[in-house]
C-alpha cells in the first residue's frame, strides 16, 4: 500500500500596513514616504511570516534602457528589510550590511515589481533578513541579505520616533 501525504499551505491574507511616519512633519523617506516627489512611495503588506511590497517602476528609475537601476533595487530590498524589523521585532534599527546579488535584469516594461522579505534570525542585537525582488513576470531577479543593528525598544522610541508595531497594523 502506498500512502501519499500532501502538505497544504493555508492561504495567508495580505494585510496592508500603515505608514505611521507619514504624519510626522518633515518626513521624506526616499523609499516609503507618500509625499516625497522623487521617491518610490513604497507600500507594504504582511503575508504570513513575510512582508511584501509591490511597485510599478517608471522610466525615471532606469539605468540602461528599460532596465531598473540596481541602486533602486537595492534600496527597495533595504527598505523592506527595515519594515521587517518594525513588524517582526517591534523595534527599529539601522542597516550595517547589505549584500545584494543581481541575478538578471529587471525590465521596466514587464510591469509591477514584487519584493518579499523574511526574518532569517536574530542573535542578540543583530537581525539577518532575506529580501528577494521579482520582475513583472514573477522571475527572481535580485536578492539581498540585510544585516540590521537592532536598537533596544526604549532607544528606538526615543531616538527614532518608533511608534510601536501596532501603529503599522492599526488601520483606523
Amino acid at each position: 500500500m502506498i500512502y501519499v501525504f500532501l502538505r497544504i499551505k493555508s492561504a495567508n491574507a495580505m494585510i496592508k500596513l500603515k505608514n505611521p511616519y507619514a504624519s510626522i512633519p518633515g518626513y521624506s523617506c526616499y523609499a516609503c514616504s507618500p509625499t516625497n516627489p522623487s521617491g518610490l512611495h513604497m507600500e507594504f503588506f504582511k503575508e504570513g511570516d513575510e512582508l511584501v511590497a509591490k511597485w510599478n517602476p517608471s522610466d525615471d528609475y532606469q539605468g540602461f534602457h528599460d532596465i531598473l537601476h540596481g541602486g533602486i533595487q537595492s534600496t527597495m530590498m533595504d527598505e523592506i528589510a527595515s519594515w521587517v524589523v518594525f513588524i517582526m521585532l517591534d523595534t527599529a534599527g539601522m542597516t550595517y550590511q547589505l549584500k545584494t546579488r543581481f541575478r538578471k535584469p529587471v525590465l521596466i516594461s514587464k510591469g509591477i515589481v514584487t519584493v518579499r522579505a523574511t526574518l532569517l534570525r536574530q542573535q542578540k542585537r543583530i537581525a539577518e533578513i532575506e529580501a528577494r525582488l521579482y520582475d513583472g513576470e514573477g522571475m527572481l531577479c535580485a536578492e539581498s541579505q540585510a544585516n540590521y543593528f537592532i536598537m533596544p525598544r526604549d532607544k528606538a522610541d526615543k531616538e527614532l520616533h518608533f511608534p510601536g508595531k501596532e501603529a503599522f497594523l492599526n488601520q483606523t
